[in-house]
């Protein structure tokens, strides 16, 4: 730790000395101050706002030729080649506003969106990597908005009163069927996926586009990268793996291929902090990817990224039906995936879009129960008896989905298209006999959509979307409507009303596949004020459930529901100097009759109040980031309910509600290069802290199988440490390397 310190201390001394300074004014077309214009070196972290009056000033320890890039939201974006040879440059600058976009109000009810292309961005990919406490982990990140619950014992975005099941994760237009990694009982599992794949992200927490179905409560949308800005290669090393990767751009800069690798193991952190559950096999991952991307013309793109996945690990709990028994669970998982799209630009007004992915996923799992010396134990009775098992768990979905858009005008739009989609999946499980399981699904979408825009201050989304299901045999018809009215120069206020269906989950079917569609309908109110330096934004829903599905008497599609709430968005780059900070807070109302609930509760998923802050400040002197974070939520209610043979239903024994969620992350980042300036060599040192303040965190109760013995859902452990060095060859990209692995 002190030649570590030691490292640090002369890498930030060295870093103040050699800087350059860059100044000047940014304007309009008219003359005008343009204020809180982003200014910075591309692909670096060197740049500075400009202020009330249009000017800007900072201080770089770049050298040779540069590329300067101006942007600012409802001007086009500028960027100019410039050299430094360490004298001081003077630069004023003109920016032009975007024509129409400018001015046209946007629809953006129920959607958070990161985009080049969007003026409603609130997180990027570096904000998303850079949220202290998020892990690198997508879906971590877009927990801090507002809609979103703070669940630690099982994978899954929890949005809005809906389960995890009930939100769906899309890559280049396709469902990804494994977003996460495979579930571990009372432990939740992260995303597979990279945030940096990702050029852009939106995050619907209700009212979504009619070019998706089958999530009841939200989407997660992810557009992945086009070109990468040249070769360069990558090496880490931290304190849970190693990792390396290739990526080749050609001269004409418009082919591109590429590889990454990683090896996981946490072997060595777990020796160093102590974990609460008993590993047999301690988890260790492999990841590999392989990608190209080419332009196939001035406006078409061809992409691929396909990824291979394993992982291992084993654990062992203590049994809560006895003082003398545990449970050895042991998971294997293999997983692949792989997804090719093209989009292209017919002539000046049609524009195609063509995708389809493929994804497999095997599950070896078996629940063992042992005596003290760990030997196997067979008890022929309840509850023993379900607790000896065997499972092997494939699925499969392949698909193929295509677009077509006619731009009517600047803005309005009109798109339509079609998918399929085959399921299937292969339960093979060995516990008092054997079973075996195949469900198959063709399921087919058509959807249209139009963007109309009356004038620049009132736009409206109208679509619809048709489904059929081969499992279920049944189709379903819905209207997604959306209006937005522009209020101000930089405030708008927004209406969503849509109807959405969800196929029942697969251990459902597998009991009674005549069971229908799940429906959610969704109300929803938005006002926003954007600005060039803050966001404001509030949201008002309401979402009614129907056909839920219960379990008795009989598995069947009698359950319903509701979710109501209001919720507060603020984020702030102009306040404190050089700080960026983002603050959400949701309220809300739910109760549901689904599943083994005997009558309508609160589902034990759902707190009533959730917070969070989110704060960054980079030290352009000594280039290091502070990242910190810190997420509220208050208690969740639990249930202890059990099936009563007697009188043939399940009934409510016990209940409650688990103490407050707190978690404070901190993150820091320190950014040195290694050799000359020219050698193109860079290195990134990160460290990051979840629950820097030790905090107790309960998520739920287990209860033994007679209920007298409940005991609390933990983490593994109340903190995590990482520590790591990655290394860039060929371009500096110390960005994407520090937040891509946080």
């Amino acid at each position: 730790m002190r030649a570590f310190l030691l490292l640090i201390a002369i890498v930030i001394t060295g870093a103040i000395f050699g800087q350059t300074s860059i100044s000047g004014r940014l304007v309009d077309n008219r003359g005008r101050a343009v204020r809180g214009a982003s200014i910075s070196i591309k692909d670096s972290y060197d740049g500075a706002t400009s202020d009330s009056l249009g000017n800007y000033r900072f201080q770089t320890s770049e050298k040779g030729t540069q590329t300067l890039q101006v942007t600012s939201i409802g001007y086009q974006a500028l960027e100019r080649t410039i050299n430094i040879e360490g004298q001081a440059l003077h630069l004023d600058l003109h920016l032009r506003e975007a024509p129409d976009e400018l001015k046209a109000v946007i629809v953006t009810a129920g959607s958070f969106e990161a985009a080049d292309s969007k003026r409603t961005t609130v997180l990027n990919s570096i904000d998303i990597v850079t949220t202290a406490s998020a892990n690198g982990d997508v879906t971590g990140a877009i927990r801090t908005l507002p809609g979103t619950q703070q669940i630690g014992e099982k994978e899954g975005l929890f949005v809005r009163g809906g389960s995890g099941e009930e939100a769906r994760v899309f890559i280049d237009g396709t469902l990804v069927n494994n977003f996460f990694y495979s579930s571990v009982p009372d432990i939740a599992q992260r995303g597979r996926f990279s945030p940096f794949l990702f050029k852009g992200t939106i995050f619907s927490s209700g009212g979504y586009s009619a070019l998706y179905g089958q999530a009841l409560s939200g989407a997660l949308i992810l557009e992945s990268i086009d070109m990468p800005d040249r070769s360069a290669a990558n090496l880490g090393i931290s304190s849970v793996g190693l990792s390396g990767g290739y990526q080749h751009l050609n001269a004409a800069k418009t082919f591109s291929w590429g590889g990454n690798y990683a090896y996981t193991n946490l072997v060595p952190y777990f020796e160093l902090f102590k974990q609460r559950v008993d590993y047999f096999k301690v988890p260790d991952f492999h990841y590999a990817d392989a990608n190209f991307r080419l332009k196939t013309s001035k406006t078409g793109m061809l992409k691929f990224y396909g990824t291979v996945q394993t992982n291992r690990l084993g654990l062992k709990t203590p049994d809560i039906d006895s003082a003398s028994l545990q449970n050895a669970f042991s998971l294997s998982n293999y997983n692949i995936y792989g997804n090719l799209s093209w989009r292209e630009k017919l002539g000046n007004d049609w524009r195609l879009y063509i995708g389809s992915s493929f994804s497999t996923n095997k599950d070896l799992i078996e629940n063992m129960l042992q005596d003290e010396n760990g030997e196997k134990v067979t008890i022929p009775s309840m509850p023993y008896i379900i607790k000896s098992y065997n499972g092997d768990i494939r699925g499969s979905l392949a698909q193929v989905k295509s677009v077509l858009e006619r731009k009517l005008g600047a803005l309005s739009a009109i798109r339509a298209g079609g998918e399929y989609l085959y399921f299937r999946d292969d339960l093979r499980f060995n516990d008092t006999i054997a079973k075996n399981t195949i469900v198959d699904d063709h399921f087919k979408a058509a959807f249209a959509e139009a963007d109309i825009y009356l004038s620049n201050n009132l736009a409206a989304k109208l679509g619809t979307r048709l489904e059929h299901s081969s499992l279920l045999n049944r189709a379903n018809i819905v209207p997604r409507v959306s209006l937005a009215y522009k209020l101000g120069d930089k405030s708008q206020a927004s209406f969503a009303y849509g109807i959405f269906y969800q196929k029942p989950e697969r251990n459902q079917l597998i009991i009674n596949n005549n069971l229908d569609y799940t429906k959610a309908t969704h109300y929803i109110l938005n006002f926003q004020r954007l600005q060039p330096t803050t966001t404001f934004r509030v949201e008002a829903f309401y979402k009614k459930y129907d056909d839920l599905v219960k379990l008795s008497p009989g598995i069947n599609n009698n359950g319903n529901g509701y979710a109501k709430g209001v919720e507060f968005f603020w984020r702030d780059k102009k306040t404190f100097k050089g700080v960026d900070y983002w603050l959400s807070y949701s309220f809300l109302d739910t109760k549901r009759d689904y599943l083994n609930y005997p009558h309508s509760l609160q589902p034990n998923f759902a707190a009533n109040h959730t917070a969070s802050l989110v704060v960054k400040k980079f030290i352009q002197k000594w280039k290091t980031q502070v990242n910190g974070s810190y997420s509220f939520a208050t208690g969740r209610p639990y249930y202890n309910i059990r099936y009563n043979g007697n009188e043939s239903k399940y009934q409510l024994y016990d209940e409650g509600e688990t103490i407050s969620y707190n978690n404070l992350g901190v993150s820091l980042n320190y950014l040195p290069s290694i050799g000359k300036p020219n050698a193109r060599i860079f290195t990134v040192w990160v460290l990051s802290v979840t629950n820097v303040l030790n905090q107790t965190q309960i998520y739920n109760y287990n209860y033994s199988y007679n209920g007298a013995i409940k005991q609390p859902v933990r983490p593994p452990a109340n903190q995590f440490f990482f520590l790591g060095c990655f290394i860039s060859f060929g371009t500096d990209r110390t960005e994407d390397i520090i937040n891509s692995n946080l």
